[in-house]
């Protein structure tokens, strides 16, 4: 799939008051600092098309990006980030929930996993969540760049052997650089199947 236009459209906290149609939506989520406002910018070979910060939690809304003029690309907020106070964190909690559950464009939600890092728990349990509750999700490792081959390999076979003690069956798994745009073409092809087979 090539990308032609992406183009930002518009931010809330109420999955209500998300863009209005019935236009597929790939939403992107993970912890903080994973590495999410990079990866959509090297999908769509647009730079500044997510703000990246070095501060962890920036992103406070949903952020619908416009791609090719035929989906959405939708940039959630992250989890798990330790330093918000309770209500704060309650909040995004609700803002995140209620968005994957009940937007129904919303096509397949990928779940970033930093590669540096051995199985962390909030990363299961969002996982397992997410099963829970039949969010069809795909699992991207991010920043494969960061470490040697075998330490990334380690660590992604670490979580499929975490996940298989209670999943029969894994969901599709990429493995992503954004410095080198390793796992671009997959990404796409990947949702370009999906939008065919809604057609």
């Amino acid at each position: 799939m090539k990308i032609k236009s992406a183009e930002f459209v518009i931010s809330n906290t109420d999955f209500r008051k998300c863009p209005a149609g019935n236009r597929p939506e790939y939403a992107f989520i993970g912890r903080s600092n994973v590495g999410k406002s990079s990866l959509i910018n090297m999908l769509t070979g647009r730079n500044g098309l997510a703000k990246t910060s070095s501060t962890p939690g920036k992103t406070l809304l949903i952020n619908h990006f416009m791609i090719n003029n035929e989906w959405y690309i939708v940039d959630l907020p992250g989890y798990g980030y330790a330093r918000r106070g309770k209500e704060q964190r309650e909040q995004l909690r609700h803002i995140i929930q209620t968005y994957i559950l009940g937007r129904q464009q919303m096509t397949n939600l990928f779940v970033l996993v930093d590669s540096r890092h051995e199985p962390q728990a909030v990363d299961m349990e969002f996982m397992n969540w997410c099963g829970e509750h039949n969010v069809p999700f795909s699992i991207v490792f991010t920043k494969m760049d960061k470490l040697g081959r075998d330490a990334g390999q380690r660590n992604i076979e670490a979580y499929k052997q975490q996940l298989g003690e209670t999943w029969e069956e894994l969901p599709p798994i990429f493995i992503t650089s954004s410095q080198d745009g390793r796992g671009r073409d997959e990404l796409l092809d990947y949702i370009d199947s999906i939008n065919k087979q809604l057609k």
